[in-house]
């Protein structure tokens, strides 16, 4: 879901909440110990203290001195993410934990959000890679199995949506939507690191980058929610963009189980998650045309809590308050969504309430519980690390 996001009644506080991750030319050799490299980001320029520094755990300590939102990568050669934070806003901080190997990389910057972005060669030193307790390489592998997992069980329900779209169905379609994303919603930061993927199908149309037309450029589940819920009616073009949505989460399914995976992507795949929920569904911009939400919400906060709980055994000995701060702030996101449920279901596919009948004081309080979470949750990189 990449576009530049406006809150409506969070934008204070999500900009305060919101992350950063690294930048883009270099500005000498000042800047921190060897585990730290200082960015500071600009509307026109990255600048990181560092072109090169040791394999291993490197934290990132973020600054945006800009005036737009941006978003910062660390990528691998051919494009894929190692790690990334959007929706970074201006004059906030934050410092990110990733493990990193030995080779060449690209840092990109995006100020507003839009295109290939500011891009530089950075280069991690060194034969030597990050120390990892062994539970950790258990937690990695169990999340390996529960993202493929999602990929397979989300094909069938995307089939089943884009059968009713071909059949003209509207209201069939409407049911399948919002079951169809959330295997994609709870999984969400290892689609978006192959980079080309989550264009493809999950894009808004004010995501799409300048120059594309919505008209021929535009594809996916939110172009289709647009069909069925602001244009009402089907169309040829709709039966092609439901066969592209099922050939391109085929792709994802099928690779999916290479994704680079590492202790601290899980735990900052989880922020992002969260990040997601404060730049797009709590202000209602996510499914503008459907207003399910609150059932992206969910899957969005189940995915973060299942990297969590693989993570938590090693994150309870290194930062035991920690842990029980996130236990606190899950236990009351989970029983805050509670009460927007329509149904008395415990499995995934329930329904909502529709998000535009929540009103504006829900919705803060929404944004308050998630804050109180994304807080605490970007420490948990740092917190699986081993000293």
């Amino acid at each position: 879901m990449r576009a530049v996001r406006l809150s409506v009644v969070t934008a204070t506080a999500t900009v305060a909440a919101l992350a950063a991750v690294t930048g883009c030319t270099e500005k000498g050799s000042s800047g921190g110990s060897d585990g730290v490299i200082n960015v500071t980001a600009t509307d026109t320029k990255c600048d990181v203290s560092k072109k090169e520094f040791p394999a291993g755990h490197v934290e990132l300590a973020i600054e945006n001195k800009g005036s737009k939102v941006t978003e910062v990568y660390i990528l691998f050669p051919d494009d894929r993410v190692v790690t990334e934070r959007e929706n970074i806003g201006p004059g906030t901080k934050q410092r990110v934990t990733a493990e990193v190997k030995a080779g060449d990389y690209t840092i990109a910057c995006k100020p507003g959000m839009k295109g290939d972005g500011i891009r530089q060669a950075v280069k991690a030193t060194g034969g030597s890679t990050a120390k990892r307790d062994p539970r950790l390489d258990k937690a990695v592998a169990a999340y390996r199995t529960y993202v493929q997992a999602q990929a397979d069980e989300t094909l069938p329900l995307a089939e089943t949506f884009a059968k009713a779209v071909k059949d003209g169905d509207i209201e069939a379609a409407k049911k399948a939507y919002a079951p169809s994303r959330i295997g994609w919603e709870r999984t969400e930061p290892v689609a978006e690191s192959f980079g080309d993927i989550d264009p493809k199908v999950d894009v808004r149309e004010d995501g799409l980058e300048d120059g594309q037309d919505p008209a021929t450029d535009w594809t996916g589940w939110h172009r289709l929610e647009k069909s069925l819920w602001k244009d009402k009616k089907l169309t040829a073009r709709d039966s092609e963009l439901a066969d592209q949505l099922i050939t391109d989460l085929k792709d994802w399914q099928n690779r999916v189980g290479k994704a680079e995976i590492t202790p601290t992507s899980m735990a900052n795949g989880a922020k992002e998650l969260l990040d997601e929920v404060a730049t797009g569904k709590v202000t209602g911009e996510e499914e503008r045309y459907s207003h399910t939400d609150l059932v992206d919400f969910k899957a969005n906060v189940e995915g973060a809590e299942k990297s969590y709980e693989l993570l938590k055994a090693v994150a309870k000995e290194n930062d035991p308050a920690l842990v029980t701060e996130l236990d606190k702030q899950f236990a009351a996101l989970n029983t805050l969504l509670d009460k927007y449920r329509t149904d008395d279901s415990k499995q995934a596919q329930y329904d909502f309430t529709s998000y535009d009948k929540v009103g504006d004081a829900d919705r803060k309080e929404l944004s308050d519980a998630v804050n109180a979470l994304a807080e605490p949750l970007s420490k948990l990189a740092a917190a699986v690390v081993v000293k």
